[in-house]
């Protein structure tokens, strides 16, 4: 499978939910351990891997614990902005993922993909810290379009990775020595 058509999958499971007596049968550390077998197969030519590596790592350990029921109903009773900090490394590792793959895009002369990338980069950073607004500030109101806004951005993204997965600068490739350590 080509490496963002394998990152996309795993988000899929991440962001989809299917529970079953309070467990989310379509278990997020699962999607985590795809999105980061993905990213091992990126090319060298994408900027940031081992960033991206850590970040999804970091966001599969924050979703193995909260996948048990009884610790997500602890955080958001003790505070919603809770929930919303056990989401941040996913944030992180998107918005991450967006600017690194847009920046491949347009060295690799791809103007349409990175401008994409790019807006996609900014929806998920902005949605990202909506959150700040609903929880910090109060703004109750935001809630709902917070969600929807979320939900309408992994979409994107989602839609990006799978129509961008077999553009010459994301194919996979055998990883040859970078500057970058691993």
């Amino acid at each position: 499978m080509k490496p963002l058509a394998t990152i996309a999958m795993g988000l899929v499971i991440v962001v989809m939910s299917a529970r079953f007596r309070g467990y989310d049968a379509l278990a997020d550390p699962v999607g985590w351990l795809l999105v980061a077998g993905g990213v091992h197969g990126l090319s060298a030519r994408i900027p940031h891997r081992t960033g991206l590596l850590r970040l999804a790592s970091l966001a599969g350990a924050v979703s193995a614990v909260v996948w048990f029921p009884a610790v997500t109903d602890r955080l958001y009773d003790a505070d919603a902005s809770l929930g919303w900090a056990a989401n941040l490394p996913q944030v992180l590792f998107t918005t991450l993922l967006c600017h690194a793959l847009a920046t491949a895009a347009a060295e690799a002369g791809d103007p349409g993909a990175s401008g994409w990338l790019r807006f996609a980069r900014t929806a998920v950073a902005g949605v990202g810290v909506l959150p700040l607004l609903v929880f910090g500030a109060g703004m109750t109101s935001l809630e709902l379009p917070t969600y929807l806004a979320a939900g309408l951005v992994a979409v994107l993204v989602i839609g990006l990775l799978f129509g961008h997965a077999s553009r010459p600068w994301a194919r996979a490739e055998p990883v040859a020595e970078t500057s970058e350590p691993r």
